[in-house]
């Protein structure tokens, strides 16, 4: 077999390969004895036709077409392996010349990881938020555990802003009760803005046993997007009641026994996640200055391929659990199509570009990734998938994505290598130190996860 390798551009390769007929001998022998399994010819029993009789009766071309098509796959990648390229994606196939008993001659187009040029990125400095906990911070924080222990009563009084009431509702559009707009027994708590607009004048003042009516846009449902005149009856009110922030308040909602501790444990968990926020937000502007030092030529195919993926994913995945379209979803998020389409060729191409230049840092450091490394990463997107780790892992080795994680845990320790290089000062101006690869590996992960993912290679 002879070989020979074109460049079309930065990102894309047609090779040219010229294969003497005898090396085609294993395949034309597998397409006889397939056709042989195949076919009936009288005279002969099945898988006995001799080679002469099946080409009379069903045409050599049959058979060269079978012995081509079985033996592409494997004169190809040995071309692959010859030209040392590093491909993307499946070729596109043209079979430029097929003489029987002399040559087969063929061309593949297909795309290529470009070749990167990674500079010196240890000039990188970034500002990230000052970790600073206020004592309002505190108090919201407290605030939101004593809503969670909050008690109801019932009241016989007028409905007002915090109570919880049981409602009854009936919508009407155009004089007529929707099949699907009348619900009974909801649980609703006045000024959560949860339901419709316009509900929380309407109960208010309302005592138990009482209704009003009010209009309203309804947000979802056979009349979606309709005005409706909606009856409301109240059923029950109650009043909530929240517990005095004591010492006895600590030892119901913790495992402290004085309010002062809880308020404490408090200042510093909003510290812990204000200190993951910040290193979260080094690693994705360390990694934003990353992309810009490197210029990397973007495969045509592979990205309108990657665009192609994601508003597949989007439209039938995400927007189909939710009832919505992809105009409806244009028209909640107040975007056109072409800035919908501008946006999604910008993810993706960012996503490509982290996988690329990553990879390549992966190389020219010789980073490694140790089992132990990849069980932590197995046992965090496990725990993010709401699956157990064996579910997950099992799940993850049927479906042939063992290198996948693989390659987010290497790109993670690569962006880790660049973070721990650059310079990263808080708004304070104090330089801070970020060592956390775990964190680094989800930066790369979700990175790569808004833009679009790189087809396997072939």
């Amino acid at each position: 077999m002879k070989s020979a390798v074109e460049t079309l551009n930065p990102t894309r390769v047609r090779l040219t390969v010229e294969v003497p007929f005898e090396e085609l001998k294993d395949s034309l022998d597998a397409a006889y004895k397939k056709i042989n399994q195949q076919v009936t010819v009288k005279g002969f029993r099945q898988g006995k036709i001799p080679a002469r009789v099946i080409d009379q009766r069903f045409g050599r071309g049959a058979v060269l077409e079978e012995a081509v098509n079985d033996a592409l796959p494997k004169f190809y990648t040995e071309a692959v392996n010859e030209g040392e390229l590093n491909v993307l994606g499946q070729p596109d196939v043209d079979i430029t010349e097929l003489k029987d008993g002399e040559l087969l001659a063929f061309t593949a187009e297909v795309d290529i990881r470009p070749a990167l040029e990674i500079p010196d990125y240890s000039g990188i400095e970034v500002e990230v938020d000052a970790v600073e906990v206020s004592d309002e911070d505190v108090t919201k924080s407290v605030e939101q555990l004593r809503e969670r222990f909050a008690t109801t009563s019932p009241v016989e009084r007028a409905a007002q802003d915090g109570d919880v009431l049981t409602l009854n509702l009936e919508a009407k559009v155009d004089g007529e009760v929707l099949e699907d707009g009348v619900a009974e027994g909801v649980t609703y708590t006045v000024g959560s803005g949860e339901l419709l607009d316009g509900i929380d004048e309407a109960v208010t003042g309302v005592e138990a046993g009482g209704s009003a009516t009010f209009t309203s846009e309804l947000k979802g449902g056979s009349a979606e997007g309709k005005e409706a005149e909606v009856k409301v009856e109240v059923t029950e009110v109650k009043s909530r009641e929240l517990p005095e922030l004591d010492d006895d308040f600590a030892q119901l909602a913790s495992e402290f026994d004085t309010f002062e501790d809880l308020q404490a444990d408090s200042r510093k968990r909003l510290e812990q996640m204000k200190k993951y926020d910040q290193a979260t937000q080094a690693q994705e502007k360390v990694l934003d200055e990353l992309l810009k030092l490197v210029e990397v030529p973007m495969p045509e195919k592979l990205l309108a391929d990657e665009i192609e993926t994601r508003k597949h994913n989007l439209v039938n995945h995400q927007l189909g659990q939710m009832g919505l379209d992809l105009a409806k979803y244009l028209e909640i998020q107040g975007k056109s199509e072409e800035e919908f389409d501008a946006e999604t060729k910008e993810q993706a191409e960012k996503g490509i570009k982290t996988q690329f230049i990553l990879d390549e840092l992966v190389n020219k450091e010789k980073l490694n990734v140790s089992q132990e490394e990849l069980t932590e990463h197995l046992m965090r997107r496990a725990q993010s998938s709401g699956m157990s780790p064996d579910q997950f892992a099992q799940a993850v080795v049927e479906g042939g994505q063992v290198p996948m994680l693989v390659g987010e845990v290497a790109r993670g320790k690569a962006l880790a290598v660049v973070v721990e290089a650059a310079t990263v000062k808080d708004s304070n101006g104090e330089v801070i130190e970020l060592d956390d690869e775990d964190e680094t590996a989800e930066t790369v992960e979700a990175s790569e996860a808004e833009g679009a993912e790189e087809k396997p290679e072939a």
